[in-house]
């Protein structure tokens, strides 16, 4: 595929407001291309087997049969792209627009999980560690449900403590992820349809975010919602200190007011609280209806005229230029 751009054409995305950009001058063809000769015979370096190759000779009867089935692990930092190739499997199998159930297979992984966990995670799968995972988790996540929580033994307060890395759901398009602790930085980069629950995150969480929720009940570092043109996210900020954090070029925050944005948040973290057991979500949930002043609410400034209700827009009028 080096050089084949006369194998690629631009495609619609089916809304005005995303299909106005000309991809055309990416994908000319040039004559010095012709001349230029790739060896595509030299052989691939060796990879070892990942996890994955034992779960899908674990999971023959749901590959083959469409059983519903539970497995369990042990996993390390050194395991990568965990649940990525039986996802590939489960695409082959069903389809990527299947009717299996969220959790037809449920992967219980306990320890350390290394990066990439989920990546391009399909529907059917649902991931769940007991313990803690490193950056890209949910990278591409395309269908497949994330949790990550503390293990029943550990006595840290998950919502101080960082439990997922860097660049958490970069690209992810679909589906969900809950983690029991903070995420690092570049949180939900580039996210595009999936809705994720954290407690906290570092600097510039959302960036280029095109789609989806996130919900993040800590606090937030430095330049928020850089570039995201699309989705919508929100803070929990008892103490104020959210505006400060934000990127007010592409964004606009207001209180969270109107019914519907209300039940999407609190139907978010009933979810979190089902998955992970967060005590920070059980004590925000026993108090709802004093807490959910507390929330911030942070829409991109392009969404103001498509959104499906309306926000406070007295609050969050957009500065004069």
């Amino acid at each position: 595929m080096i050089g084949r751009a006369d194998l690629l054409s631009q495609v619609s995305r089916g809304s005005a407001h995303l299909d106005d950009l000309d991809l055309n001058p990416l994908l000319i063809s040039v004559d010095a291309e012709l001349d230029t000769v790739y060896d595509r015979s030299k052989p691939r370096n060796a990879v070892a087997d990942t996890l994955d190759a034992q779960i899908v000779k674990d999971a023959v009867r749901f590959l083959e049969d469409g059983e519903k089935m539970q497995l369990s692990y042990s996993v390390q930092n050194t395991h990568r792209t965990v649940g990525t190739r039986i996802s590939s499997h489960i695409v082959k199998r069903f389809g990527m627009r299947n009717t299996l159930q969220p959790d037809h297979l449920t992967v219980n992984l306990s320890g350390s999980a290394g990066q990439s966990l989920g990546a391009f995670a399909a529907p059917g799968l649902k991931l769940v560690v007991a313990g803690d995972a490193n950056d890209y988790v949910g990278k591409g996540l395309s269908g497949g449900t994330i949790v990550v929580r503390p293990q029943m033994s550990s006595m840290i307060v998950a919502s101080q403590n960082t439990i997922i890395g860097n660049t958490v759901m970069y690209g992810a398009t679909d589906s969900t992820l809950f983690a029991a602790g903070r995420a690092g930085e570049r949180f939900a980069v580039r996210n595009s349809g999936a809705s994720v629950v954290i407690e906290g995150c570092g600097s510039n969480g959302c960036e280029y975010m095109t789609g989806g929720v996130a919900v993040i009940l800590g606090e937030i570092g430095a330049n928020f919602g850089a570039g995201m043109t699309g989705g919508m996210a929100y803070l929990y900020d008892p103490e104020g200190r959210a505006d400060a954090m934000m990127n007010a070029e592409t964004v606009v925050t207001c209180p969270v007011a109107d019914g519907y944005w209300l039940g999407q948040l609190e139907a978010l973290l009933e979810r979190h609280l089902e998955e992970t057991g967060s005590a920070k979500a059980a004590e925000i949930l026993r108090h709802w209806d004093t807490e959910k002043h507390n929330f911030l609410q942070v829409c991109p400034k392009e969404m103001l005229d498509k959104l499906a209700a309306p926000i406070s827009v007295e609050e969050a009028a957009i500065p004069a230029e």
